[in-house]
């Protein structure tokens, strides 16, 4: 049986998925060698939702955590960002997740992460334990492919979620794979599958070949034939959305809109680079990328826009040392994104770069 509670208010966003305190090293070098480390939160989902929070939307976090002290300090942190935290449920038997990494690049041979996440509590949402109607009270419900692979119960949650109805929100999908969460099982087939039932489906070009071993990118928007969006990330090159036409609205703020899905051909393509940035630290810029898209798709920009609005929240990320950073003012980064294709093409973006009040004109460009 579900558990249910009075009607939720309908907010712009819910993230739900594990977030886990981290542990930053305060120096470089292997773990064995780092000697102290800083205490920080991590997790896809609630990186989301801080960074949405942070720039004025209505959001909402839906996760569990244990009754201790990591969770007592996840639950505040992310409040701290303004986000709605109600909807966190406690679970005495079983203990928040944390991690430790290195400092350096996720993406080189030298980087570690230790992960102290199994049998968490957040492994153990279910469809049992979470308000269905909570987590379906957003105009958008985002959610990410590590969620599916904490566990079984995990996985029907978001069977449910994502599951046609009528008045279900637009779901925004992070496929997010993690081989190393699935263990060699049935990953890839799963995460394409619920990536099908989405509306809207981030995915990295790498990972989608090492997922599904799709190297063509039109060959990965075929494969993913349900979403209405699938914005495919390049890296430093920038993104790509593929749109397909004739499917659904967003809905409005106090209304729901219903699911209507059927196929549809592609109706446009769409690129952006991505700017030159001085990257501090190479981590949460996906996370950054979706919501800083999430929020250009609330206010309902251009696809263009939406894309831009995603590379300089990926870039307000990049250019500091953890996984989040206040997002540019909306009125900066609507100029930024305002740019012609010259300009845009100009932009160099380092550290201090989002200071607020930072004139159009201060941004570096040779």
């Amino acid at each position: 049986m579900t558990v249910t509670g009075p009607t939720p208010d309908v907010v712009d966003v819910v993230a739900l998925g594990e977030s886990m305190v981290t542990f930053l090293p305060t120096r470089p070098g292997r773990l064995a060698d780092v000697p102290s480390f800083e205490r920080g939160i991590g997790g896809a989902e609630s990186n989301v939702a801080c960074a949405l929070a942070a720039a004025g939307h209505a959001v909402r976090w839906v996760s569990r955590v244990g009754v201790d002290g990591f969770g007592d300090h996840l639950v505040q942190a992310v409040g701290a960002y303004g986000v709605d935290v109600t909807a966190v449920g406690r679970d005495p038997e079983r203990p928040t997740g944390v991690y430790f990494r290195t400092a350096g690049d996720r993406s080189t041979d030298a980087h570690e992460v230790a992960y102290y996440r199994a049998g968490s509590a957040a492994s153990a949402m279910s469809t049992t334990n979470v308000d269905l109607s909570v987590a379906l009270s957003g105009r958008v419900l985002h959610l990410s492919g590590i969620t599916a692979a904490l566990s079984g119960n995990c996985l029907d949650l978001l069977w449910e979620l994502t599951a046609p109805r009528g008045g279900r929100p637009l779901v925004s999908f992070d496929v997010n794979f993690r081989e190393g969460l699935w263990g060699g099982s049935a990953g890839p087939e799963v995460l394409l599958d619920l990536a099908r039932r989405a509306d809207v489906v981030f995915v990295g070009a790498d990972e989608a070949r090492e997922a599904w071993g799709l190297c063509d990118e039109r060959a990965l928007v075929e494969a993913l034939d349900g979403p209405e969006l699938v914005v495919v990330k390049q890296g430093a090159a920038g993104a790509a959305a593929y749109e397909r036409g004739g499917r659904r609205r967003l809905p409005s703020a106090g209304s729901r809109g219903l699911v209507a899905k059927f196929p549809a051909p592609l109706e446009g393509t769409h690129f952006s680079p991505a700017p030159e940035v001085q990257v501090v630290a190479a981590v949460g810029a996906g996370d950054a990328f979706a919501a800083g898209f999430l929020s250009a798709t609330l206010r309902g920009l251009p696809v263009r826009e939406r894309l831009r609005h995603g590379h300089l929240w990926a870039a307000a990320v990049l250019t500091v040392p953890g996984d989040l950073a206040v997002p540019p003012s909306r009125g900066h980064a609507d100029r930024l994104a305002a740019l012609g294709e010259d300009a845009w093409g100009r932009l160099r973006l380092g550290p201090g770069w989002t200071r607020a009040g930072k004139a159009l004109e201060e941004v570096r460009t040779p």
